[in-house]
């Protein structure tokens, strides 16, 4: 018989995957292949003796797009992440589709205990998207810009909804650099 005044039991937190482990979590997505893309945005000057503020990136494979009308597109960020940190301050940024010749810049802003983001910049071309002032990367094979429009806390990351405010085809040739099993790629 029920009774309606005895409390429901809390159903049980389940912190992983059911029925398997991290490891094979991720090896099971491990096997979905993702494009690349670099996150940037210019964070504004905060000390008044600086001749300008800084430019942040990050590498993310999590990364698609979400509607046409309007144009939004959708990036996850590890929660309390520079970039999550930086992004929930200003609703600007960037992102560039990265060519598969451009391995070189995934692997630079993915690295664990990397150098300051200034220097991480220094020697890669790239030019100022005019709506953001995030750094767009040269030879990507597309260039956006964003607004923030939405976040949403998903586990240990946020995901970033963001409005497309320009796109941008810079290099109309090549190929997609690609994310595959834990390593990076080429199609074909």
């Amino acid at each position: 018989m029920f009774r309606t005044d005895a409390p429901s039991p809390a159903a049980p937190v389940t912190p992983h995957a059911v029925g398997g482990s991290d490891e094979e979590f991720k090896a099971a997505l491990g096997r979905l292949a993702a494009g690349v893309v670099l996150v940037t945005a210019h964070e504004p000057q905060t000390d008044p003796d600086a001749p300008r503020g800084e430019d942040a990136g990050m590498t993310a494979t999590a990364f698609l797009s979400v509607s046409l009308d309007p144009p939004l597109v959708m990036v996850s960020l590890r929660a309390g992440s520079r970039m999550d940190d930086l992004l929930d301050e200003q609703p600007l940024w960037g992102v560039s589709l990265l060519a598969r010749s451009q391995r070189h810049i995934a692997g630079r802003f993915a690295m664990r205990g990397r150098v300051s983001d200034r220097l991480l910049f220094e020697d890669l071309p790239y030019r100022r998207g005019a709506h953001t002032g995030a750094p767009l990367m040269g030879g990507a094979l597309a260039t956006l810009e964003c607004r923030t429009e939405q976040r949403v806390e998903a586990g240990d990351h946020i995901l970033v909804i963001g409005r497309v405010l320009s796109a941008d085809l810079p290099s109309e040739d090549g190929e997609p650099l690609v994310y595959f099993r834990g390593k990076y790629r080429a199609l074909g």
